[in-house]
């Protein structure tokens, strides 16, 4: 009988993550550690679909582990650090203090937002904003001008709290 996906999947949702577990270990004859439900459930139906498809060839199967082979894989990471004994002593922090508000992006910034069909690009500069080549103090100088009408800078320019854009 031919395997239904849809039914597979559902059964496989309907299950705790232990059972889920248990089936992994029926198809792949290892057990795993993993907790991801999403994770579990797509490598248990690739084994599925995989054994009743017949999986790979015997030519994919044998390239497969030569490239293994040749391959200097690690399975867990370094326990030792690789830095010289007095490198932390070496170590310097210092602390960064970025002047002016938290809304006003970083000087380099560019904000850009489209205006009744035109693209609008504001630099942000140590000093202000440049927005075609004229400095403004504030972002409301700058969507004044192009509006003709008094608005809220950060409102123009859709920028939240953090001054970056929504």
């Amino acid at each position: 009988m031919p395997l239904n996906i849809g039914k597979e999947v559902a059964a496989l949702e309907r299950m705790t993550i232990s059972e889920l577990r248990e089936r992994y270990a029926e198809l792949f004859a290892e057990t795993t550690q993993a907790r991801n439900r999403t994770w579990l459930i797509r490598r248990i139906v690739w084994r599925m679909q995989s054994l009743e498809q017949g999986g790979l060839s015997e030519r994919a199967v044998r390239q497969a582990k030569e490239l293994a082979n040749g391959a200097d894989l690690r399975v867990t990471a370094p326990r030792e650090s690789k830095l010289s004994p007095d490198a932390a002593e070496r170590t310097k922090t210092v602390d960064c203090r970025i002047e002016g508000s938290s809304r006003v992006p970083l000087p380099g910034t560019v904000i850009t937002r489209r205006y009744k069909g035109r693209l609008i690009q504001v630099k942000v500069v140590t000093d202000g904003f440049e927005f075609e080549g004229e400095l403004f103090k504030s972002l409301s100088a700058v969507a004044k001008k192009i509006t003709g009408s008094h608005w809220n800078g950060y409102k123009f320019f859709n920028l939240n709290n953090e001054g970056e854009s929504r």
